[in-house]
C-alpha cells in the first residue's frame, strides 16, 4: 500500500463501503454502456474519472465513432440531465447561456424581464464540434466551466450541480474551424482520444446496428449518490511522495534549470499548476473507481496523458520529427523516480537519449 503521511486522515468505514459500492456500480455502468457502445473501455473509464473529479473533458476523434451516443448514454446511465449543442459559425453566446425577454403580467399589465435558461442548464452538456464556432461564442462557456454559473443582464444564474461540459472535436477537417484558446483548453481536465475500433469490434458494431434493436438503459446511480461520490474523491488520502511525483510531470515541462534536454528541444510552452491539481484529482478518482481507498503512482501514470497532452505546446522541431505531446509524457514517465525527487538525479538522467 502507498505510504500515507501522518497528516492524512485514514478512510472511514463509510468511505470504504462507498468505494466498494462504486466498484460494483462501475461494472454495472460498463455493462449498460456495452448494450449500445462496442469497445471504447478506456474512453469510458477516462470520462468517468473526469466526471467523478468534477472536471470537463474534450473528446477528440473522427466522425462516426459514437462520441455523441456515448456521452448521451452515460448521462442516462448516471441519471443526469443532458443537453446537446451543435456548434456552428452562426451560434451566438445567448444560444448557449440563455437570454432575457420582456414578459407582461396579464393581471397587472406590468412588463418585466424574465430569464429564459439556455441549454447550458443541464448536468451534462455535450458541446458538439466545439471548434466550429467563433471565439466569442466559445468564451461563453468559460464562466460556466469555471464558476458553474452564467451572468446575463448583470444577474448571476447558478448552474445545476453536478455540471460537466463534454466537448467533441474533429482532428482532421480544419477548414472553417476556430482553434480553442489556450485559456479554454486549460479548463478541460482531460483531452480524451477516441480511436478507431478493432476489427472484431467493428464487426460487432455492424452486426448490432443493422438489425431491429430496441435497447433500454437502466439507471445505475441516483443523483444524490453521484454527488456523494464526488465528495468522496476529495477525501481520498494521497501520500506526499505521490503528490511530488505528479508535480514533476508539470514542472519538468516548464522553462528552467531542471528542464530535461529533450523537453528543451521539443517543447515551447509547458503545463501550469492546474495540471498538477488535475493529475492528483484524476488519480484519486481512478483509485476509487478500481476499488482502492488510496492513490498509487500507477494511478498518476494512467491519467498523465489525458491531463497533459493539451497543456504541452510542442515546437517546430517536434512537428518536423513527428514528436507528439504523448511522446513527451511517455519519456517523462520513464525518467521521473517514484518518489518524485529528481534533484539528486540532475543533470545526468535528464539528457536526451
Amino acid at each position: 500500500m502507498t505510504d500515507l503521511p501522518s497528516s492524512t486522515a485514514p478512510p472511514t468505514e463509510s468511505d470504504l463501503a462507498a468505494v466498494e459500492r462504486l466498484g460494483v456500480a462501475y461494472r454495472r455502468i460498463v455493462d449498460q454502456l456495452g448494450r449500445v457502445i462496442v469497445g471504447q473501455r478506456a474512453v469510458v473509464e477516462e470520462l468517468l474519472i473526469a466526471m467523478l473529479s468534477g472536471g470537463h473533458a474534450l473528446l477528440v476523434g473522427v466522425p462516426g465513432l459514437a462520441k455523441t451516443l456515448m456521452v448521451r448514454t452515460l448521462a442516462e446511465t448516471l441519471n443526469l440531465s443532458f443537453n446537446r449543442i451543435q456548434f456552428t459559425p452562426d451560434l451566438m453566446p445567448a444560444d448557449i447561456t440563455g437570454t432575457e425577454v420582456i414578459q407582461e403580467d396579464k393581471l397587472s399589465g406590468v412588463r418585466d424581464f424574465k430569464f429564459i435558461p439556455g441549454p447550458v442548464f443541464a448536468n451534462v452538456l455535450l458541446a458538439d464540434e466545439i471548434n466550429r464556432t467563433p471565439p466569442k461564442t466559445q468564451a461563453a462557456l468559460l464562466e460556466a466551466m469555471q464558476e458553474h454559473q452564467v451572468t446575463t443582464g448583470g444577474k448571476r444564474h447558478k448552474l445545476p450541480a453536478p455540471f460537466f461540459v463534454l466537448a467533441t472535436q474533429n482532428p482532421i477537417e480544419q477548414e472553417g474551424t476556430y482553434p480553442l484558446p489556450e485559456a479554454q483548453l486549460d479548463r478541460f481536465m482531460f483531452d480524451i482520444r477516441v480511436d478507431y475500433p478493432s476489427e472484431e469490434e467493428e464487426f460487432e458494431i455492424v452486426r448490432q446496428t443493422t438489425i431491429a434493436n430496441t435497447t433500454t438503459i437502466e439507471k445505475v446511480l441516483s443523483y444524490e449518490e453521484w454527488l456523494n461520490l464526488q465528495a468522496l474523491v476529495l477525501r481520498v488520502p494521497v501520500a506526499d511522495s505521490v503528490i511530488r511525483y505528479a508535480m514533476q510531470f508539470a514542472r519538468l515541462t516548464r522553462q528552467g534549470d531542471s528542464m530535461p534536454d529533450f523537453v528543451k528541444q521539443y517543447v515551447s510552452w509547458g503545463a501550469g499548476p492546474r495540471a498538477s491539481q488535475y493529475l492528483i484529482l484524476g488519480a484519486k478518482a481512478r483509485a476509487i473507481l478500481h476499488g482502492r481507498p488510496y492513490v498509487s503512482v500507477e494511478d498518476v501514470q494512467a491519467v498523465a496523458a489525458p491531463v497533459l497532452r493539451h497543456r504541452i505546446l510542442t515546437n517546430f522541431n517536434a512537428e518536423a520529427e513527428g514528436i507528439r505531446p504523448d511522446d513527451i509524457v511517455k519519456k517523462l514517465m520513464s525518467l521521473i523516480p517514484p518518489d518524485g525527487q529528481v534533484n539528486h538525479l540532475l543533470p545526468k538522467v535528464f539528457k536526451t537519449a
